[in-house]
This record gives C-alpha cells, structure tokens and sequence, in this order.
C-alpha cells in the first residue's frame, strides 16, 4: 500500500468497489476508533481518580480536551512529536515503578504465585479461545491509526520494518503491567486501604491504580500515573486523527467535494478531529458498558473491514457487486452472535450454543471467512456477467451499408454504456 502511495486504508477499497462501500466500512471504522478511544479515557479517568483523587468526568473532559486540542491545530505533526514524548514517558513512568513495588513488604515473591496469576487452560474454552486468538491477531490490522504512520514513510521498506519494530517494542512494553498483575495477585492486601485485592472487591480492571497507589510511594505512583496518561493521550491523538483523515481524503474529497481546495480540506479536518473527539469524550461519560461496545467495534472491524481491505489490495476483480453483500453478510453473522457484555441476546445461534455458556463456536472467524467468500465469489461472478454481456453486445452490432457504419447508439466501442455492469468495468 506504500508502493501504492495510499493515504489512508480506505484508498484501496474506494478504488476497487466505490463510494457505497467505503462509506459503509468507513462507519465500521469510525465505531471502533470511538469506542476504543471512550475505554481508554474510562480506563484514565478511573486511573486519576484513585491516585489523586480527581472526579472521573473531570479527569476525561480535561484529558480529552487536551488531546483534541493540539491533534486540531498541529495534526499528523503534533500526534508524531507528542507520540516521542509520551513513549518517553511510558518507558520511565511504568518502569521506574517496577523496583519500589517488587520491593515493598506486602508483596510477595512473584515467582512463589505464579501457578495463580498464569492460570489454568480450561479445554472446554478451546474453540473461543482459538477463536478470539485469530481475531485479535489479525483483527489489528485493519486499523487508520497504524497505517497513518506505515503510509507517512518514505519507503515501502521502511514501512515494514516500522511495523515489525512497533510489532516487538509493543511486546516489551507490555511487560511492566504483566508485572503488576503478578504483583496484584501476589501481594497481602490486608495491610491496605482496601482491605482485600481489586480481584476479591469484583475490581480487577483498578488493578493498576490500585497497585500502584497502595505499593509506590506518592511520587512514584504520579510518575506511573503520568505514564498512564502518556499512553491514554498517544492512543487518543492517532485514533480521532485517523477517523478525520478517513474522512476528509475518502468521504469530503473524493464523494461529496470532488473540487475542495486545500485549504477547505485541510479546515474539514480540523472540524472532523474535534468532531470524533468530541463524540468519543460523550460516549466515555454517559454510556456505562463502553468496555462492551469495543469489543463489538473490534469484532466488526475484523468481520467487515479486514475482508473488504484485504480482497481490495490482493483481489484484482474485487467490485461493488461483492463487497456490498459481503458487508451485509459479515455483519448480520456477527451481531447475530449476541454479545453477553451488552446483554444481548443471540439470534443466531451457532453449533455448541448453550444458554449457560453462550456461543462455544468461533463465530467471529467464521463470520470473517463467509464475508471473504461471499466477496470473492460475487465479485468473481458479477465479472464472469460483465465479460459475456460484453462479447454478447460486441456480436449483436450491426451494419447499416459497406460504405459507412451505423452502430447501435447505447453501444459505444462493443460496450453497452447503459447496463449497470459496465460501469466497474470502464473504471
């Protein structure tokens, strides 16, 4: 897609099938990149109100507001500087934590526990674990925020080795909050403010605040906090840019403003960023189970979006006539599932479905192999229909005399230009 010089993800798909099917995986997108951004300011927010004790509706407008703020006015250049800053910030903040915690006297030897905080695979859980597995792996691929920085490099090289190098400097930051919840499961809490663990009080996602509030000094746990906040900023900054992107290049410029200026796209942008800001701040603050509507997002992105991106830059003969019933039969798969975070309750139950323990089988892949499918094989078919229709109107021209021709005036080089099968054809 580098080589292809694409500015956001939807590039190849609006060039293959159209204006209908990005605005419909443009919605999939927004969804997610709303919802995710509404978790991680909840996670903030109830991050600050245990440490320093700030009311959660504060801690997110202020953060929120702060992100919007210098993502409006400075864009992709403020989001890659800030980025450096706040990966600073994670690396020292979460890290410096580490010693002070291992080594405060309620904790316990994180080795001694760790038959408690790794677990027990329960086989009865294999197919959904299998299933989340694959869905969480390729799952984030198809995601703005990614591939606004892979498309900003100079090379196609260059851009896959950012992704490798973001691929395992991932993995080593994750280590620090492995540790605090080794940490968490290992301590006495007795000896705390709380009296009991987050997990014992039903409170396993305070496990971080809490950790660090209890077992740091205050110092610290600010430090650690900053470091939280870092991360929460960062994530926000490239996700609410990347939604505005998407939709000033694929939806303003090329659907509804095909003539915008630069500076009217460039001020769409800016409107668009305080938008999906803004929208995201909403819904972190008066919709209870946002944990639960990411999930969904995210289990939309990798039905619908990841086979319609992945048929439009690998699949030539991708079109409209098979990304369109793909969507369609993506998602009714999906959200035909149910999702026990929202309470919803299934209408499509699936082989192994239990009333006790929900969907058993992996609906999530499954959804996702029918949605490729069904574009492949429309595509393929409404192509098979497009080249007979062809030959078809290229045998049925006739001639009036052998001195001059007179052709069918709906038939413009052997093409019928009025059968809605032509117009993929042409572009």
């Amino acid at each position: 897609m580098r080589d292809r010089q694409c500015l956001t993800m939807l590039d190849p798909i609006q060039e293959k099938s159209g204006a209908i099917v990005v605005v419909l995986v443009y919605f999939a997108t927004l969804c997610g990149d709303v919802f995710w951004t509404a978790s991680i300011l909840v996670a903030l927010g109830t991050s600050l109100s245990v440490i320093v004790n700030i009311p959660l509706s504060i801690a997110i407008v202020s953060s929120s507001a702060a992100t919007i703020f210098y993502t409006m006015f400075g864009q992709m250049i403020s989001v890659a500087y800030t980025d450096i800053v706040q990966l600073i910030f994670i690396i020292f903040g979460l890290g410096l934590t580490l010693p002070f915690i291992l080594t405060n006297q309620n904790v316990g030897s994180v080795a001694a526990s760790s038959d408690v905080w790794i677990g027990q695979f329960d086989p009865s859980i294999t197919s959904p674990w299998i299933d989340l597995f694959i869905a969480m792996i390729f799952g984030t691929i198809p995601w703005q925020a990614y591939f606004q920085r892979v498309l900003s490099v100079r090379s196609g090289r260059q851009a896959q080795l950012l992704s490798v190098a973001g691929a395992f400097s991932a993995l080593i930051l994750a280590i620090p909050s492995v540790v605090i919840g080794a940490v968490a499961v290992s301590a006495n809490w007795s000896n705390t403010t709380l009296g009991a663990s987050p997990m014992a009080l039903n409170q396993s996602s305070m496990t971080l605040p809490y950790v660090l509030h209890e077992f740091t000094p205050n110092w610290v746990a600010i430090l650690g906090l900053g470091a939280i906040s870092a991360a929460v900023m960062s994530s926000m900054d490239s996700s609410i840019l990347g939604s505005s992107s998407m939709f000033t290049n694929n939806i303003y410029k090329k659907i509804i403003r095909k003539k915008a200026q630069d500076t009217e796209t460039l001020w769409v942008q800016t409107v668009s960023i305080f938008c999906v800001g803004t929208l995201a701040t909403l819904v972190s603050l008066f919709v209870p189970i946002v944990y639960g509507l990411f999930v969904l997002a995210a289990d939309i992105v990798f039905v619908i979006v990841l086979p319609q991106l992945f048929c439009a830059v690998f699949f030539k003969k991708t079109n409209v006539y098979g990304a369109i019933p793909g969507f369609l039969v993506g998602t009714l798969l999906r959200i035909g599932a149910g999702e026990v975070l929202l309470d919803w309750q299934p209408f499509i139950e699936y082989p192994m479905y239990s009333k006790d323990d929900g969907q058993q089988f992996p609906f999530r892949s499954f959804a996702m192999v029918i949605s490729l499918i069904t574009i492949v094989t429309l595509s393929l078919t409404a192509d098979l229909v497009r080249q007979y229709l062809c030959r078809k109107t290229q045998n049925n021209k006739y001639h009036v005399s052998e001195a001059g021709t007179r052709e069918d005036p709906n038939i413009t080089n052997g093409y019928s230009s009025s059968h809605p099968l032509m117009s993929f054809s042409r572009s």
